[in-house]
This record gives structure tokens, C-alpha cells and sequence, in this order.
């Protein structure tokens, strides 16, 4: 009776932690992108409508490739396509940016491209981490 009881409560228990990982929506990875562009970017509203719009089609197109290529169908003509209309979408955002902001889309783009922004702790220039080497370094140091 108890095994029965706890095979039903780690049933339920992976059930629910399924459910819980939610995966986003095109919406809601437009929004993010466009949110981080607006900030960096400096973007007015205008810019920002327009940048959302393109962001929004190329996000559904990746979505919808993604769901093509779990199914396990070839997909080696459409991933050309969306990488066609990904560059495509990269060249009429920095048609509508100034240059000033151009400048700083290519940079934007080079760091997604390397897996975004890496947070670093603060420290000053110059403060350096104490490296302690070999034996010494791995001795408690007495109270």
C-alpha cells in the first residue's frame, strides 16, 4: 500500500513539474528582444513599433521551424530560408536606426551571436583576486 501511494505521489509530483516549465510564446520573446534593443538602442516609439513587428514574424517563423524540426521532418530548406529572412529582418532594423544607433546594433547582434552578455562581479580597477598556489593554499588559516 505505501509503494502504491508513493508511486502516486511521485507520479503527480513529475506531472506537475512538467506543467510548471512553461515554454514562451513568440509574443513574449518579441517583446523581451525588443525591450533590451529599446534600452540599449535608445529607441523611440516609433522605432520600437516597427522593430517589434519584424521581430514578432521572424520569432514565429523560428518558433514554428523549431516545432517542424521536432517531427523529425527535413528541414534543411527552410532553415535556409529563415536564415535568408533572419538577415533579411537584420538589414531593415538598421535601415531604420540612425547611425549612432546602427553602430550600436552591430555590436548588439555580435554579442547574441556569442551567447549574450556575461555578467561579471564588481571590482574595482585596482583590486586583484589574491591567487594562493600549491599547498598553502588549501590550509585553514588559524583563528
Amino acid at each position: 500500500m505505501r509503494r502504491n501511494l508513493l508511486v502516486l505521489f511521485m507520479l503527480f509530483a513529475v506531472t506537475y513539474s512538467l506543467q510548471a516549465q512553461k515554454i514562451p510564446t513568440a509574443t513574449e520573446i518579441a517583446t523581451k528582444g525588443v525591450a533590451t534593443m529599446e534600452k540599449r538602442l535608445k529607441l523611440n516609439s516609433t522605432q520600437k513599433n516597427i522593430i517589434y513587428n519584424y521581430t514578432l514574424e521572424l520569432t514565429k517563423d523560428q518558433i514554428a521551424l523549431g516545432k517542424k524540426q521536432k517531427t523529425g521532418a527535413p528541414i534543411e530548406d527552410d532553415y535556409t530560408k529563415f536564415i535568408k529572412k533572419q538577415n533579411e529582418t537584420s538589414e531593415s532594423i538598421r535601415n531604420i536606426l540612425k547611425p549612432e544607433q546602427q553602430t550600436e546594433y552591430d555590436l548588439y547582434l555580435e554579442e547574441q551571436l556569442r551567447g549574450g552578455k556575461k555578467k561579471k562581479g564588481k571590482k574595482s580597477k585596482d583590486e586583484e583576486e589574491e591567487v594562493v598556489t600549491g599547498i598553502s593554499g588549501l590550509i585553514l588559516p588559524k583563528d
